[in-house]
């Protein structure tokens, strides 16, 4: 059928009354070409919730939107137009826009499981020459978190590599390397020079990390410890789950995070003093500090302030 696409920055201009005469003109020629489905992209552009301090009651978003309302609610049974809107921010629609008879029904699109990373990634690897040794499953269990456009990252990246190593196909290896760069912004910075000093200090940092997470049962294992620093970290420690979360973790996983988060601050103690630390735990702090806040505010762990949610929503 007919497929009209749109996005909801296009509606709005600097002439009042020009939004809500392309809405008309849009759902005219829907009705005339039904059936057919009309999509409408970053619908929050002209859908945000009236009477939030954004300009007056004639502003041109809120008249755009005004005239979306009605030309929704105004079909009748026999119209046939489906209209479908993508947004990322659901939270701030007018309540108008989302009641029963509008857009009624939310589709949410999250990061894909491992066999959803399996497919994502056929689909990416479409025309280009693969080795015999790759294997999705492997590459999928090693991407969990990633979405659809990282996984296309990590297809583009290993086929670069493919290339610059003068290779007719893409291998196993180009692959792994591929998934660090994206996970940590960048390749390995083989010529950033480092004095000796620095790269001791990171190295045991590092292996600190390992260190903690081998001894922790629900610690994520540590799946490689790069000698040279990647993007703009010195160093870091590679942890692969070996399965999805789905957002499901208990108490002792959070400590075992936070306990490897840790290891590195008290590896450069154990080796070289207090009075030696270095600003290389920075990062690992920040982290730890979240995650510890998050368990006694949000997910309610603390023995002592019970079972309670005190942290502020997230808009």
């Amino acid at each position: 059928m007919p497929f009209f696409s749109i996005s909801g920055s296009e509606f709005v201009e600097m002439f009042v009354g020009v939004g809500a005469s392309r809405v008309r003109d849009l759902f005219d020629q829907a009705k005339r070409n039904a059936p057919c489905i009309v999509f409408i992209d970053e619908i929050d552009a002209v859908g945000r919730q009236r009477g939030a301090g954004l300009g007056g009651s004639h502003d041109e978003r809120e008249q755009t939107l005004n005239q979306i309302l009605v030309e929704m609610d105004g079909f009748d049974t026999n119209t046939n137009v489906i209209v479908v809107a993508a947004t990322n921010r659901p939270d701030v629609l007018d309540p108008a826009l989302v009641r029963p008879g509008r857009f009624d029904r939310q589709v949410v699109l999250d990061a894909p499981d491992v066999r959803g990373r399996i497919e994502v990634l056929k689909v990416h690897v479409k025309g280009k020459p693969l080795s015999d040794d790759v294997n999705f499953e492997v590459v999928a269990r090693q991407t969990p978190g990633f979405s659809g456009a990282d996984l296309m990252n990590v297809v583009n990246e290993a086929a670069i590599l493919a290339a610059r190593r003068s290779k007719k196909k893409i291998g196993m290896s180009e692959f792994q390397e591929s998934i660090e760069r994206v996970a940590y912004g960048g390749p390995e910075r083989r010529s950033r020079a480092m004095t000796d000093r620095v790269k001791l200090v990171t190295a045991y940092h590092e292996a600190g990390h390992a260190i903690v997470g081998a001894g922790m049962p629900k610690a994520i294992g540590c799946k490689k410890l790069p000698s040279f620093p990647v993007g703009r970290a010195l160093g870091y420690a590679l942890f692969l789950p070996d399965e999805d979360s789905m957002n499901n973790r208990s108490e002792a996983q959070f400590k075992a995070y936070m306990a490897m988060g840790l290891g590195g601050r008290v590896a450069e103690e154990i080796i070289f003093g207090t009075e030696e630390r270095t600003t290389g735990a920075s990062s690992d702090l920040i982290q730890i500090t979240r995650t510890a806040r998050a368990m006694v505010t949000r997910y309610g762990m603390s023995d002592r302030l019970g079972r309670l949610c005190s942290a502020r929503r997230k808009s």
